[in-house]
């Protein structure tokens, strides 16, 4: 949305206001941002507050500043995390986040932003996609359709809606047609960068290829991902356990179709009648600390889990978080099967 569609002068009239309202779209509740002279945000105005004055004396020409709501809701702008369920409760729908001098620095919907992390993030995106050839002879697997858009766009318009808005995307196989199709992320409001490969550097290599992350926490994930994972969650338990990492987990079940013996030499102990295990599966997506990347050999084949190795050697703290909802990794034709059908439960 443009800010300025929703800012209004203090001296300006009901009337006006009401052209201005009619005149947003695309947002979750009818409102206006009343600025003094100084840009200075001094009020919110809804339809709601046009229609009670208008109740009183049917004054469409009074100015705005008499019936403006004078202790609206609003956040400073701050590099650090921003917790929005406060405002949720409270049931508010558009959060606008002031700068130091009270001036709108952005205007978040809470209806359509999930969450204000701060974080950039990396997609990996430059694989072959072997395994779901002939599909991908021609296009690259992150841009294969999923619905009535590619894989990477269903991860990226889930980052968008958790407030993340630096993402690289790392590319060598076909990388040209998802540059073409994103371009440089103004269309989402958004900045996209590319990260090319000259040769494939692993699931983290790329990494080192960015000069400086501007975050002190960065996120990496797979591009051929459909999970609805909770990317503030993930985020929240690595800061509140204090870690230097960690991974989005999946659990993984194994049904034993026998008996296993629990024994000492060859004396039977115990015995579990067809047991199923529960593991915990790295679910290809990370938040690491920004610092850690120093960690990743310049322009090298490079694995996350090399890194994960690397941190659990060295005593740093990594830790899993279960993704609680779905998770499909698209890498065999089963499974983009199997995406295909989800997602059409979805969208109906």
């Amino acid at each position: 949305m443009r800010m300025n569609k929703m800012l209004i002068d203090e001296n300006s009239s009901i009337f006006e206001a009401l052209v201005k309202l009619n005149d947003i779209r695309d947002i979750s509740r009818l409102i206006l941002f009343v600025i003094d002279a100084d840009q200075k945000v001094v009020g919110s105005l809804t339809d709601g507050d046009i229609r009670r004055s208008l109740a009183v004396d049917k004054d469409i020409h009074k100015a705005v500043k008499e019936i403006c709501f004078r202790n609206f809701a609003y956040e400073l702008e701050k590099p650090g995390f921003i917790d929005l369920k406060k405002y949720r409760q409270k049931n508010i729908k558009i959060l606008p986040i002031l700068d130091e001098f009270k001036q709108i620095s952005r205007i978040v919907d809470l209806e359509k932003t999930k969450a204000l992390l701060p974080l950039e993030c990396m997609i990996m995106a430059g694989g072959r996609g072997k395994r779901l050839s002939p599909l991908t002879d021609t296009v690259p697997k992150p841009m294969l359709k999923l619905g009535n858009k590619p894989i990477i766009e269903h991860n990226i318009d889930r980052l968008i809606s958790f407030g993340i808005k630096k993402i690289y995307i790392s590319v060598k196989y076909l990388g040209e047609q998802i540059e073409e199709y994103f371009g440089d992320g103004s269309s989402k409001g958004i900045e996209i960068e590319y990260v090319w490969e000259d040769k494939f550097l692993g699931t983290a290599g790329a990494l080192s290829l960015v000069s400086e992350f501007n975050t002190d926490h960065v996120l990496l994930m797979n591009s051929d991902l459909f999970t609805n994972v909770d990317f503030e969650d993930l985020y929240l338990s690595l800061i509140s356990k204090g870690a230097d990492m960690a991974v989005a987990s999946t659990e993984y079940k194994v049904d034993i179709p026998y008996a296993v013996f629990e024994t000492s030499d060859s004396e039977v102990c115990n015995f579990k009648e067809k047991p199923s295990y529960v593991y915990h599966s790295n679910a290809g997506i990370y938040i690491l600390k920004k610092e850690l990347i120093d960690r990743i050999p310049k322009d090298k084949f490079y694995d996350i889990t090399d890194l994960m190795d690397a941190i659990v050697a060295s005593k740093l703290k990594l830790i899993h978080n279960p993704i609680i909802g779905f998770w499909i990794d698209i890498g065999k034709p089963i499974d983009y099967k199997q995406a295909q059908d989800f997602i059409k439960h979805i969208e109906e």
